[in-house]
């Protein structure tokens, strides 16, 4: 055998081997229905994948006060832990804004948390499903100029399905803002 086709026989075995080792394998018979990754095509999982946030838009006066909001959707089939969360060592879903020159950060408001058993955990875990809200309290200074802004925000998330929790994540977000000049201002 040539060295050249000793060399193309090589590089064709390793495409094939490669291709071979890229392909997803489904036995539908062994995959239960109710799992969240019985899909036709498996999807990698991640907390990102499952979880989505959007922040609404927030009216401030002058000198007063507003409250964000960030509406959290949570795929069927996953939970994130509650914050506070039940044990210490579970990473709580958190919502962190950072201050601007005009606009400063108040309390930060979690909504309820659902309380529920999971077969890996001795007591019920707090935890979101579904749709639900975080609340923020934002403050104009006296001096903020009248106009739109956005203040940044971190989401940090844990998505977990009755079986595993997956690895943290962060989802970045934007708070629209609008300062105005409320009518007993002028």
């Amino acid at each position: 055998m040539t060295r050249s086709t000793y060399l193309l026989l090589s590089c064709l075995t390793v495409v094939f081997l490669a291709a071979a080792c890229s392909k997803t394998t489904s036995n539908p018979g062994s995959e239960s229905t109710n799992t969240p990754a019985a899909t036709p095509t498996a999807r990698r999982v991640t907390s990102e994948s499952v979880v989505k946030a959007t922040a609404q838009p927030v009216d401030i006066p002058v000198g007063g006060s507003g409250e964000a909001t960030v509406r959290i959707s949570i795929e069927s089939g996953y939970h994130l832990n509650a914050n506070p969360p039940t044990y210490p060592y579970l990473k709580a879903t958190t919502l962190e804004l950072k201050p601007t020159d005009d606009v400063a950060i108040g309390s930060i408001v979690y909504p309820k948390a659902l309380d529920k058993k999971f077969p890996f955990a001795e007591k019920p875990l707090a935890v979101y499903e579904g749709e639900t809200e975080v609340k923020a309290l934002l403050k104009t200074e006296k001096t903020a100029s009248v106009g739109q802004r956005s203040i940044p925000a971190t989401l940090r998330i844990q998505a977990c399905d009755n079986q595993v929790c997956y690895p943290p994540g962060t989802l970045q977000l934007a708070i629209p803002v609008s300062i105005y000049l409320a009518a007993a201002n002028k």
